[in-house]
């Protein structure tokens, strides 16, 4: 079974998180593919973001749903990167696509864009949202989703399979040899984050997950060979 190293946020670990310096360095790096998080301006577009406020990331202060797109682009989002929308990453790099969608509402808008470039192919689409990966799996046929967890019950397998979803994305500090056991036996895939040592690398290896979220290069060139 071959292991898949996703770029979190590009590769957040050595560049801007977010910005397309980071998603391209993540493609020069060499990983599988690149993971990436949505949120909707105030006018509609699909900024890649990961906070709802751009206090963090940015210059700038306040949240992404009262700025419009021309506002957002005024913002340094580090290293004197501009804040980028969806579509541009999708010309920037040719790699597969991880896009988290943070609410319903952003699914709606992903699903115009993937429905009009036919991308179901390429970009998988997350959530942390049930209702979220249900929303895009409706709108988008075809689409491979993903739901994410950072704490989880007992149900997490059959909430994804209610879900739709085809991969299970958990958090690798609380992840347990029997839950990736469950979702293999209900044919879901899994993916560990964030993985940024060698250790948690070997855990991932001896769960026997389908992939790791990474923040750095390096866990992609020893991901190969670590057993």
């Amino acid at each position: 079974m071959s292991f898949l190293t996703l770029g979190h946020r590009g590769v957040m670990g050595v560049e801007p998180e977010n910005t397309l310096r980071s998603f391209v360095r993540a493609e020069a790096s060499g990983m599988d593919a690149i993971e990436l998080d949505l949120h909707l301006s105030k006018d509609g577009a699909l900024a890649v973001m990961h906070d709802a406020d751009v206090d963090r990331t940015t210059d700038g202060t306040g949240p992404i749903a009262a700025k419009t797109l021309a506002e957002l682009r005024e913002l340094d989002a580090g290293r004197g990167e501009r804040v980028p929308v969806f579509e541009e990453v999708l010309e920037a790099v040719s790699s597969p696509l991880q896009a988290e969608i943070k609410d319903v509402a952003a699914a709606r808008a992903l699903a115009d864009v993937m429905l009009e470039r036919d991308l179901a192919g390429r970009v998988e689409v997350s959530s942390f949202h049930d209702e979220a990966v249900t929303e895009i799996a409706r709108l988008v046929p075809g689409v491979r989703t993903v739901l994410i967890a950072s704490r989880w019950g007992a149900d997490v397998v059959d909430r994804a399979k209610a879900a739709g979803a085809a991969t299970l994305a958990l958090n690798i500090r609380r992840l347990t040899l029997e839950v990736v056991e469950q979702a293999h036996a209900e044919s879901l895939k899994v993916i560990g984050w964030v993985v940024n040592t060698q250790d948690h690398l070997r855990l991932a290896r001896a769960l026997n997950l389908d992939g790791a979220t990474t923040d750095f290069p390096e866990i992609r060139r020893t991901g190969r060979f670590t057993a």
